[in-house]
């Protein structure tokens, strides 16, 4: 019997209820921010690397998953039997240094005994010389030097004398780079180089120059840097990108910077670079970087245009919305998502690691597709694609099975479930690689790319300007692409910046582009 004023039954059930759903809500949270800073930890500690190791568990170990997983790793999937080769082991690299290259010059530096060192230790007699000892040393020499230009004038001694005011001619120089600088295409060529290949800020350059007794200011380094790419290297630029717009497929990614001054925003905000890519069979590697400040969906349909090829990206929407492309998604991109759920467990195994023997076979399937040889008659392609759907297809449908069986299981905002979630709402995109031979299975290509422009920004971290920042993505885009293309950027600059101030603006430079560099240098 209740007391007048005490809470009924029903509402005491009621309070309970409510309270056990807090709970249950409170400890979603809890698992939630736990994984968040097991991965925070990790991303500042550990290594970055995303290699998966294949574990075995005894039967302890998996029983103790179990009890802290729960339902979780009752869901153990046999990868299915698609007849591929086992994996063979490969010997491991040949230690010992290399030897030097080559094509470097050799220049002798002879060592002699002295002549009362030539008598025999036994004998006294006189020793002859029966052969030489060779070892290599690397020398380089970093050397500056100024060069005069000296142009000669004429006058005509005939009119002098008769009172006529002939004009003095002056032999004339070839159009520089930069009129007025005192720097050559070599030495912009170097100033470029150390910046966007060597990652080394202008600061940084400067004090280097001064310590070779060539006092140059950061701000002609930056007014080089500047007037490099708006002057000449922007004709580079363009010409490529009307190449890559032609290309059958573009792989596309974006990633930050940050500019101080740019109107609008503030000196925190966020800008980005827009980073588009050809295929890996390309014969015209070209890499392209576009300055924007934003991250909408209007930049690349802007750079892109009326694009009607394939196009590799994440699943990031504003990829999604060029009209007319067909669009592939990244498998990697599904793959550390798993990765991520694998770091964040305080134990390992469990559904990550089981997903994630799933891409361990589909990637083990593309290395063997693109090394397969074509049968008689059919093209590299269709040979690639013939292995996929063999070989990866089955993988395929087992990993979406799977996938449908974890869906109502895990927790919607753990690491886990964020995996499962984007792999299956991607999953059109990530698996439409299997009926085309020339699609690849994800960006990695461009991430590669782009590495290495977030490995620069670590070192200047920002641009100062909006130029500083479209000047950057003009020059990065020209090293990555010589990068793609095998081609030697510091050699391929000083023919460059040479050459294009002595061509007309409508002239024809397509012998300039990274790709046929090699081919014009052997003509």
């Amino acid at each position: 019997m209740n007391r007048t004023g005490d809470p009924s039954v029903e509402v005491l059930l009621a309070r309970i209820a409510a309270l056990q759903a807090e709970n249950h809500q409170l400890a979603d949270r809890v698992a939630k921010l736990e994984e968040e800073l097991a991965l925070a930890r990790l991303h500042r500690f550990a290594p970055r690397s995303e290699k998966h190791v294949d574990r075995l568990f005894n039967e302890a170990e998996q029983a103790s998953d179990e009890e802290d997983a729960g339902s979780e790793t009752n869901n153990i999937a046999e990868l299915p039997d698609t007849g591929l080769p086992p994996v063979e082991n490969t010997m491991g690299k040949k230690r010992g240094r290399k030897p030097l290259p080559g094509n470097l010059p050799r220049e002798r530096v002879e060592y002699d005994l002295s002549d009362d060192q030539k008598a025999c230790p036994c004998c006294r007699g006189q020793m002859h010389r029966m052969g030489e000892a060779v070892t290599e040393q690397l020398h380089i020499e970093v050397k500056a030097k100024v060069l005069q230009n000296v142009r000669f004038k004429y006058a005509c001694r005939h009119c002098d004398r008769t009172g006529i005011h002939a004009p003095v001619v002056t032999a004339p120089m070839p159009p520089q780079p930069l009129p007025g600088s005192v720097a050559t295409p070599s030495t912009l060529a170097f100033a470029l180089v150390h910046k966007y290949v060597d990652g080394t800020p202008l600061y940084r350059l400067a004090q280097a120059f001064e310590r070779a007794g060539v006092p140059v200011s950061r701000g002609a380094l930056g007014h080089w840097v500047i007037g490099s790419s708006e002057k000449h290297l922007h004709r580079i630029y363009d010409a490529l990108k009307l190449r890559l717009r032609s290309q059958p497929l573009i792989h596309g990614d974006e990633t930050t910077v940050q500019v101080l001054k740019e109107k609008d925003k503030r000196a925190t905000s966020t800008s980005y670079m827009w980073a588009y890519r050809s295929g890996k069979g390309s014969h015209e590697p070209i890499v392209l970087l576009d300055y924007q400040p934003g991250r909408g969906q209007i930049h690349p349909q802007a750079f892109l245009g009326d694009y009607r090829g394939i196009v590799m990206s994440d699943g990031y929407t504003a990829w999604r919305t060029l009209e007319g492309a067909t669009h592939i998604g990244c498998m990697a991109h599904s793959r550390r998502r798993f990765v991520d759920a694998l770091k964040a467990r305080k134990k390992g195994g469990g559904p990550p690691e089981q997903a994630l023997r799933f891409f361990e076979q589909l990637y083990r399937v593309e290395r063997r597709a693109w090394d397969g040889i074509p049968e008689k008659g059919e093209t590299q392609a269709y040979c690639i694609r013939r292995f996929r759907q063999q070989h990866s297809v089955p993988i395929l449908n087992a990993l979406k099975v799977w996938l449908d069986d974890m869906a109502p299981k895990v927790l919607p905002d753990s690491k886990l479930g964020d995996a499962v979630s984007y792999t299956r709402n991607q999953w059109e995109y990530l698996t439409r690689y299997t009926g085309d031979g020339s699609m690849p299975i994800d960006n990695n290509l461009l991430e590669r790319d782009i590495r290495v422009f977030a490995t620069g920004r670590k070192s200047w971290l920002f641009s100062d300007t909006v130029d500083g920042a479209k000047a950057s993505a003009v020059v990065y885009s020209l090293m990555l692409t010589c990068r793609a293309s095998r081609v030697e950027p510091l050699a391929w600059l000083r023919h460059v910046l040479t050459e294009l101030p002595q061509r007309a603006g409508d002239a024809d430079i397509t012998d300039l582009l990274p790709f046929n560099f090699h081919k014009a240098a052997t003509a």
